[in-house]
């Protein structure tokens, strides 16, 4: 028997442990060489963890345990392959309970000392007839409410005149259910109070209109479609309008190094993505200098391996500016919380037609709310609403991205 170690791997120096979140397989399966194992969540990240070799897997932590870097979390015996084991003979004298007894994962064990259920004596479900913990359970249950034999079946005595009782209450589930923080999550909260603590943090509102962006995007959505095999959404448009914002109010572009201003001269954008264990922020790198269809390929990748659990450390790094979209799931105005240590966020709203008044007519428009917040430590108020307009202007008129004005 070869015996190769599952260990958890390395994440970043700042990342020292993590909880094992879930297992993908179970305890006893005969994987394959790269098949994902389990899934990690740290502070900064959640990723997942696969096979070096394929063999047949033995859990050394369960799920919701937390494991440090490093740790053995499993081992793989390399000898015990699919289509390596020879079906056992129809005579074969065997005992099902030896083969039980060889597969009992150590949640069995376990609850064969607490409950004094032979496992040899439980119908497995697992693969091969393996007994799982549900079983074991199903077991113990059943035992405790029948904990003699049954007893023979007899004719049925008349029954007696039943009295008047009053209504049983009907059961319901519980008032409250409680779990423990993620990792990811407690970090996503402790950075949010941290920066409404240490910053001046201030918000400035603007509302744009969306018809040029819109009509652009109609007119060559199908051409875009077929050129680069995916559609031309708004969030390219805003990246190149906060980069040329960027470029015309650099205050906004920079950040806090002690008692010093740093200077970014550089424009890795941000852009927050929602997934099931919380927002995260992948970036954009250099968006002044790639096209629309590189921006959005470049989103739609990063947004892809966030919610699939295989985004990186570094690429939620050096970002310099934010851009999150609650106008996704409807919000029409929101105060978005400045992701340290940059100087701003912008905040992007849903698109709702409304009447608005242009050149002294009552016209109906695909209007949105822009919210800017931003560290008032770096930024003045003018320079934040300068910046806004900017955005504001690019969006309303695209052909000022092109001749740079």
């Amino acid at each position: 028997m070869l015996l190769l170690e599952v260990k958890i791997p390395p994440m970043g120096e700042s990342i020292t442990s993590g909880i094992l979140a879930k297992w993908h397989v179970a305890d006893g399966d005969v994987v394959k060489k790269d098949q994902p194992l389990f899934e990690l969540e740290t502070d900064k990240i959640t990723s997942e963890g696969t096979a070096e070799a394929a063999g047949r897997i033995s859990f050394k932590a369960a799920a919701g345990d937390e494991v440090k870097i490093g740790q053995v979390v499993a081992t793989l015996d390399s000898s015990a392959t699919a289509g390596t084991e020879a079906p056992a003979a129809a005579n074969s004298p065997a005992p099902a309970a030896a083969a039980k007894e060889t597969t009992q994962s150590p949640a069995v064990r376990r609850l064969a000392a607490e409950t004094n259920v032979d496992p040899a004596t439980v119908a497995g479900t697992g693969k091969a007839g393996r007994v799982t913990k549900g079983d074991m359970l199903a077991a113990t249950e059943s035992k405790s409410k029948s904990p003699f034999p049954a007893a023979p079946v007899t004719a049925p005595a008349a029954a007696p005149t039943p009295t008047p009782t009053a209504p049983t209450p009907v059961a319901t589930g519980e008032r409250q259910t409680r779990k423990k923080m993620s990792p990811l999550r407690a970090k996503i909260a402790q950075r949010l109070v941290a920066a409404q603590h240490e910053a001046a943090m201030l918000t400035t509102f603007n509302e744009v209109d969306m018809s040029s962006v819109i009509a652009l995007r109609t007119k060559y959505q199908d051409d875009f479609v077929k050129k680069h095999g995916l559609k031309l959404g708004f969030m390219s448009f805003f990246a190149k309008a906060v980069v040329h914002a960027l470029r015309e109010v650099p205050a906004v572009n920079a950040q806090l190094g002690g008692d010093s201003i740093v200077q970014n001269n550089f424009y890795d954008i941000g852009v927050a993505v929602s997934t099931d264990k919380g927002l995260m922020v992948p970036v954009i790198r250099d968006c002044d200098s790639l096209g629309m269809a590189a921006i959005e390929k470049a989103i739609a990748d990063a947004a892809k391996r966030a919610r699939e659990a295989k985004i990186t450390l570094a690429d939620l790094e050096g970002g310099v500016f934010t851009i999150t979209n609650g106008g996704i799931f409807g919000s029409m105005l929101s105060t978005p919380i400045i992701n340290p240590p940059q100087a701003a966020i912008l905040g992007l709203h849903a698109i709702n037609e409304r009447p608005v008044a242009v050149a002294g007519q009552v016209v109906i428009r695909p209007m949105m709310y822009l919210a800017l917040s931003y560290d008032h430590r770096l930024v003045d108020g003018k320079e934040a609403v300068t910046f806004l307009v900017k955005v504001k202007q690019a969006i309303e008129d695209p052909a000022r991205l092109v001749i740079g004005i």
